[in-house]
């Protein structure tokens, strides 16, 4: 079964990610592991993804569905694609690619939550630059400040979770990634949740009894 989070930066996905590999054994796809991946071996999407993330912009198509394509050579299967696609013709991009090994998506998760707040999370949120798992300053810290609980490493402040690109991120979800909820809806795939008030655990617990797993 593979799985698709949709949903503005902030949403929850990150961490309702987590929830389902360390509980239910899925693996996450993210394309932000992907750029950094791309980025630190300085391959030549990695060098021009890296251009648009500084400056809080989404990455072409062309750039981010190369790098997709060449991820899912290896693995295709019990997967939850976490900020993939973005836009349409990402979402088409990925139906192709992976009924070319056999596959498909099965679920898409929508999480519904206003943008004020989006944007208090995402301005007090901190990440481990080795684990990926996120904390933040008021809803989420980590037991002692600054580092992080599973492996110690000092958390750091994404370079896109500045309040400036903040805005331009969320702008650019709505106006490309927003539509995809239509897209989805039309297949009869997705499990939309209210989440403005929600605490983790029972969006979790929602998305469980929604997928029936």
């Amino acid at each position: 079964m593979n799985i698709i989070l949709l949903g503005a930066p902030g949403s929850g996905k990150g961490t309702l990610a987590e929830q389902l590999v360390e509980h239910k054994g899925m693996q996450q796809f993210s394309t932000g592991d992907i750029f950094r991946k791309n980025i630190a071996e300085k391959t030549s999407l990695g060098v021009e993804a890296a251009k648009y993330m500084n400056q809080g912009k989404l990455v072409p198509d062309e750039i981010t569905n190369g790098m997709v394509k060449h991820a899912l050579k290896g693995r295709h299967n019990n997967l939850i694609f976490d900020g993939y696609p973005r836009t349409l013709e990402q979402a088409q991009t990925l139906e192709k690619i992976l009924k070319e090994v056999g596959s498909q998506i099965d679920h898409v998760i929508y999480l519904d939550v206003d943008q004020a707040i989006l944007l208090e999370r995402l301005s007090g949120r901190l990440v481990c630059p080795e684990c990926k798992r996120s904390y933040h300053l008021k809803n989420r810290p980590p037991a002692f400040a600054g580092i992080c609980d599973f492996d110690g490493s000092a958390l750091e402040v994404r370079p896109d979770d500045q309040i400036d690109k903040i805005k331009i991120r969320l702008e650019a979800y709505e106006t490309q990634t927003a539509p995809l909820i239509d897209y989805y809806k039309k297949n009869e795939i997705v499990v939309h949740l209210n989440a403005h008030d929600l605490a983790i655990d029972e969006v979790y617990k929602q998305v469980i009894e929604g997928l029936g797993i």
